[in-house]
């Protein structure tokens, strides 16, 4: 099928039978690897795999994405194309095979040169190493002093260990959304503090 044609011609060779079906199925997984491949690819600095293991992630996140759009078929409306919305269904397989294949490995332990990164990660320029130094004070002063104990963990765990955003999710139970939403109050938190101080001017934090 063309990238041209109605996407209800998927869901209909999808939901036949005979070898219309099965020349759509197999044209769909192929689409399904190649995207999950590429999404690996580009995210494999959070896995630390690569190679055979990289690729057999890819092919379980296509099959169990084609398995999920095969049983959703239904809910197709045709408000987008075809491929468009089946993709999602992959990305969120990746995310989610990232996630528990992350927790194989032991995270990365929080240590000193993982908080001397942080002018960096704030857009803060010191003009000389004292005053870096003093930056990062003041840092480490507001996540101990204005966060919650909630928004301080998910704030070193994403910002300072390292850990990806859909491991992170995973190992909590939670949703990406969520935690967008506790980092970005954390963020702002921290900022205001680090404004009133003086290390930072007055810029309102752009949600994630």
């Amino acid at each position: 099928m063309g990238a041209a044609e109605p996407p209800d011609e998927w869901v209909a060779a999808l939901g036949g039978d005979g070898a219309g079906r099965e020349q759509a199925v197999a044209r769909l997984h192929e689409a399904l690897v190649r995207v999950a491949r590429s999404e690996l690819n580009r995210r494999h600095g959070q896995l630390n795999v690569s190679g055979p293991e990289l690729d057999d992630l890819a092919h379980q996140a296509a099959a169990d994405a084609m398995v999920a759009i095969m049983a959703r078929l239904d809910q197709f409306r045709g408000e987008s194309r075809f491929t468009t919305w089946a993709y999602r269904f992959v990305m969120f397989e990746v995310s989610a095979k990232i996630g528990r294949h992350f927790w194989r490995r032991p995270p990365i332990a929080l240590s000193a040169e993982d908080w001397d990164r942080l002018p960096d990660r704030f857009g803060f320029d010191p003009a000389g190493e004292s005053e870096r130094r003093d930056f990062v004070r003041a840092v480490r002063r507001a996540v101990e002093e204005d966060l919650t104990d909630h928004q301080r963990r998910i704030f070193v765990t994403l910002v300072l260990d390292g850990v990806p955003l859909d491991a992170l999710a995973e190992k909590l139970g939670t949703s990406r959304n969520a935690i967008y939403k506790v980092m970005f109050d954390a963020r702002r938190k921290l900022r205001a503090s680090l404004v009133a101080n003086g290390y930072l001017n007055d810029e309102p934090v752009r949600r994630p």
